[in-house]
This record gives C-alpha cells, sequence and structure tokens, in this order.
C-alpha cells in the first residue's frame, strides 16, 4: 500500500482539499486498497477543527465532501507515509526541517510538480483572498492529484 499524506500551514485549505480530490480520484480508479491518504499541517494553528467553510463550499459545488479534522505533521509521519507532499516552498523548508533523517526528508516533494496542464511552481494559500482564489486551488489540485496517481500507476 502506497500511502500519502499533502501537507500545507495550517490544514484547513490546502491539503485537505488535495486529500479530497486524490481520495475520489482512488475511489473512481478503484484504488482504495493500494492508496492510502491524509493531510496534516506544519502549524497547529486549527488543530481538530473542519477544514476552512469557504473551502468546503467551493469543494461542495464541485462534488467533494471536505470532513478531514486539522492536525499538525509529527515525526511518526516521516515513517508512517510513503510520500510527503508540500504545497509551497514555506511548507517544504519547515518539512525539511522535520524530516528526522536524509532518508525520511527524500519523502518530501511539491505538489505542483504533478501537474500536467496548469503550470505553476506552488499552490497558493487562498486563506486571505477572495472566492477566485479558491476555485484555483481545486483547478490546480485536481490537475496535480491526477497527475499524481498517473505516476503512482506507472510505478
Amino acid at each position: 500500500m502506497k500511502k500519502i499524506l499533502f501537507v500545507c500551514l495550517g490544514n484547513i485549505c490546502r491539503s485537505p482539499m488535495a486529500e479530497g480530490v486524490m481520495l475520489r480520484l482512488i475511489q473512481e480508479a478503484g484504488l482504495e486498497k493500494e492508496i492510502k491518504v491524509d493531510s496534516a499541517g506544519t502549524a497547529a494553528y486549527h488543530e481538530g477543527e473542519l477544514p476552512d467553510s469557504r473551502m468546503r463550499s467551493h469543494a461542495s459545488r464541485r462534488g467533494y465532501q471536505l470532513t478531514h479534522r486539522s492536525r499538525p505533521v509529527t515525526t511518526d509521519d516521516f515513517y508512517d507515509f510513503d510520500l510527503i507532499i508540500g504545497m509551497d516552498d514555506q511548507n517544504i523548508n519547515n518539512l525539511y526541517k522535520y524530516a528526522p533523517s536524509v532518508e525520511t526528508s527524500q519523502k518530501i516533494h511539491r505538489m505542483t510538480d504533478y501537474c500536467v496542464n496548469m503550470s505553476t511552481d506552488h499552490v497558493p494559500d487562498p486563506y486571505y483572498g477572495g472566492s477566485s482564489g479558491f476555485e484555483y486551488v481545486i483547478d490546480l489540485l485536481e490537475d496535480a492529484c491526477a497527475g499524481l496517481l498517473d505516476s503512482l500507476r506507472k510505478e
């Protein structure tokens, strides 16, 4: 079984949305027994909370139900997951700081490296923006998660 952890800052917008998108793709492909996903944040600002209400609203319009409860990244995550995928440079840098070893740091990847149709170097945090920011993030994550699933199928 391949285990993937999506990571953003507070685990209330980008990473739970990536988890939601990936869960749908996994279900549609019938790969629930082969791939497990979760999400976490590099900060515990919102620990135990549902994703941001705006993100849940935008997600719902596209048929995603985000029910994940925010949690911080732990040292165990570096041993439990095969891929740890950050949304932006700050997330990636923090993940490298948290990695308990060089071997575990090799599990860290950038979400946008899996994009197929969109070209950008990070998934922007929509928290302080408007509606279009949330929609753009979902577009990016749908593209990147599809690319991620394709890369996993090729392995």
